[in-house]
């Protein structure tokens, strides 16, 4: 049996057990949370994104849950800026032209404001603009992508919480706590 770790990671963390900046620049990393000894994230969650971060003691399942050809889902509660339109909610659907080269296609859905924490430190807001919710479901894990895609369809990302990795939820899990499973 492997240990499998469902963290809730959050905002301003690094999905590392260690910083490699200069003691000036120091950031919260797993560390801070997780005190079990051999296990090791399986694929990655930017600093400035919450959610679900999978962490494991299995090299295989590792390599299963963050290898790109396994085309794992991951989904993801987004706030973005303004109210998404039907055109861009096609782009995603269809896949967004990055520097990269084309997104591959998303499933994307206009969603209610999750049931969630507030976010310490709270988003930008500007009064004049209002803000709208998707929940997004990609198969591929480029760089920062779900904050490119929906920028590049002119609704840029102001919250960015994975929910879902595979079979494996958030569900309750609050920001900093973990659930230890043996699969």
């Amino acid at each position: 049996m492997s240990d499998l770790v469902l963290f809730n990671k959050p905002y301003n963390v690094l999905s590392q057990f260690t910083d490699t900046n200069s003691a000036e620049q120091l950031s919260q990393t797993l560390a801070t949370y997780i005190d079990l000894p051999n296990v090791y994230p399986a694929g990655r969650l930017d600093k400035d994104s919450e959610g679900l971060l999978l962490l494991t003691n299995d090299g295989q399942l590792q390599d299963h849950i963050a290898n790109p050809k396994m085309k794992m889902p991951k989904s993801y509660w987004v706030q973005i800026e303004g109210q998404i339109s039907p055109e861009a909610l096609a782009q995603l659907h269809t896949g967004v032209k990055l520097k990269d080269g084309m997104s591959k296609p998303a499933i994307a859905e206009i969603i209610s404001e999750p049931d969630i924490w507030p976010r310490i430190p709270p988003i930008r807001e500007r009064k004049n603009i209002p803000t709208s919710w998707i929940n997004l479901t990609i198969r591929e894990g480029r760089n920062r992508q779900v904050r490119r895609m929906t920028a590049a369809t002119g609704f840029p990302t102001l919250r960015l919480i994975r929910h879902q990795i595979g079979e494996w939820q958030l569900n309750d899990l609050l920001p900093g706590d973990y659930r230890l499973l043996k699969v």
